[in-house]
């Protein structure tokens, strides 16, 4: 009998012993262990209330601002940005505003929401058309303080190029890593018609890795290598922009159909999530 019960405690121990090293091992393949990460909401813009957007979330880029882009982007106008039945309405106008022949809007939570770490959600129903270049993405806080782009560090959550528009492209930029200099680091997923329905753009951003979603599927990820801030300058807070850009270096690459206009991005809900 107490032999018996010797091998029995034996035997748990054993099956103890290999459990918790199979969880040790399961922890070094994988910085989040082998449980579901879990996410605790910590704020959210659901865009319930028209006019124009929360200006306690949301500042404006304003002007011509980049990548010899063709738009103008305006600042508290409801014509390129306002919220109505429930969504974030950007709206891209051949309008000839002010002298200026195509107007929109870039939204940025600049000064107001900056985010390290985290699950970044983007429910949204692009535009589309020659010309059209809607994106979601971020910048470090550090842009135009002192720190130049790409240092800066760049996460693209979504782009994508009315030329070219069933794919989605996720993308990050650094001052190692980035376009300019051919070695920017990406991926892309076709999604069919994303501008005739929503899809949801997400990332999931860790201390250790990038890995971006759409609709709940990974389609690219990318790894802090610890090689310093040249690679990695993702240990600092990022800001998120919201624009519909029209031509440019890469949205104008076949030319920007004027037939297109109006053009409208919509946006559900934005939603930013820490690790429990």
């Amino acid at each position: 009998m107490k032999y018996l019960f010797f091998i029995s405690a034996l035997f748990l121990t054993l099956v103890a012993f290999s459990e918790s090293n199979e969880i040790e091992r399961n922890d070094r393949d994988n910085p989040n262990g082998n449980q579901q990460i879990k996410w605790e909401l910590i704020w959210e813009d659901n865009f319930d209330t028209d006019g124009l957007p929360n200006e306690s979330i949301w500042d404006y880029e304003e002007g011509y601002v980049r990548n010899n882009e063709a738009q103008y982007y305006t600042r508290n106008r409801l014509e390129n940005a306002r919220v109505e039945n429930g969504n974030l309405v950007v709206e891209a106008r051949n309008d000839n505003w002010d002298g200026k022949e195509i107007t929109s809007a870039s939204l940025i939570t600049k000064g107001k929401k900056h985010i390290l770490f985290g699950k970044i959600e983007v429910r949204a129903k692009l535009p589309t058309g020659k010309g059209a270049w809607p994106a979601i993405w971020m910048l470090g806080t550090s842009f135009k303080n002192g720190t130049r782009w790409p240092d800066c560090g760049e996460i693209d959550i979504m782009e994508n190029v009315g030329f070219d528009p069933d794919k989605i492209h996720g993308n990050i930029h650094t001052k190692s890593y980035n376009h300019v200099i051919g070695t920017n680091k990406g991926n892309s997923i076709i999604v069919e018609k994303p501008y005739a329905d929503f899809h949801v753009y997400t990332i999931e951003w860790f201390e250790t890795r990038i890995d971006f979603f759409v609709d709940g599927e990974k389609y690219f990820s990318f790894a802090n290598e610890n090689t310093g801030k040249t690679t990695w300058p993702f240990d600092d807070p990022h800001y998120l922009i919201i624009n519909l850009a029209i031509g440019g270096g890469w949205g104008g690459q076949q030319g920007i159909d004027d037939s297109i206009f109006p053009q409208k991005y919509y946006i559900d809900y934005v939603k930013v999530y820490k690790q429990k």
